[in-house]
C-alpha cells in the first residue's frame, strides 16, 4: 500500500490517484483536491436505494466521509495517518438518482485533533446533506497500526 502522503502529493499535482477499495466499490471519483479541500463525486442510482427507494443514508455518509478524509489527508506530513473519532451527518432532502458532489474542507487542523466538514449537493446544486468529522492524527507506531 502506498504512503498516504505520497498519494496526496500525486493527487494535488492533478495526476490520477488510485481510489481506495470503498471508493471503487461505490464508484466514487475524486475530481479536485488542494490543501485542506477535496471534491468527490458519485452517481447515485437505484442500486444504492433503501427500502423507500431513496438513496441509502450510509452511501451519502460514505461519500461525505471520503471527501472529508481526503481534505484532511492533504494536511498530514510524511508518515502521518489519521482515524475518525466522530462523524455526524444531517440529511436535508431525499435523493433518488443524481450525480452527487461532496465538497470537504478542513475547518481546523490541530496538532492532534482536527475538525472537518462537508456539503453534499445534487446535480441541480441543491444541498442534500451536511456532515462534520473529528479526526485524530496518528504518528509513529500508531500511524503504522502498532
Amino acid at each position: 500500500m502506498a504512503d498516504l502522503y505520497d498519494v496526496m502529493q500525486v493527487a494535488m499535482r492533478g495526476e490520477p490517484a488510485e481510489a481506495p477499495p470503498i471508493g471503487k466499490l461505490l464508484g466514487m471519483s475524486m475530481v479536485a483536491v488542494s490543501p485542506g479541500k477535496s471534491t468527490m463525486e458519485l452517481a447515485a442510482d437505484e442500486r444504492m436505494a433503501n427500502p423507500m427507494g431513496t438513496l441509502h443514508g450510509g452511501v451519502l455518509c460514505d461519500l461525505a466521509d471520503a471527501a472529508m478524509g481526503m481534505a484532511f489527508a492533504t494536511t498530514l506530513g510524511r508518515g502521518e495517518t489519521f482515524t475518525t473519532l466522530e462523524l455526524k451527518i444531517n440529511f436535508l432532502k431525499p435523493v433518488w438518482r443524481s450525480r452527487l458532489r461532496a465538497e470537504g474542507r478542513v475547518v481546523k487542523a490541530g496538532r492532534t485533533v482536527s475538525l472537518i466538514e462537508c456539503d453534499v449537493f445534487d446535480e441541480g446544486g441543491s444541498l442534500v446533506a451536511r456532515a462534520t468529522s473529528t479526526c485524530l492524527t496518528l504518528r509513529g507506531a500508531a500511524a503504522q497500526g502498532r
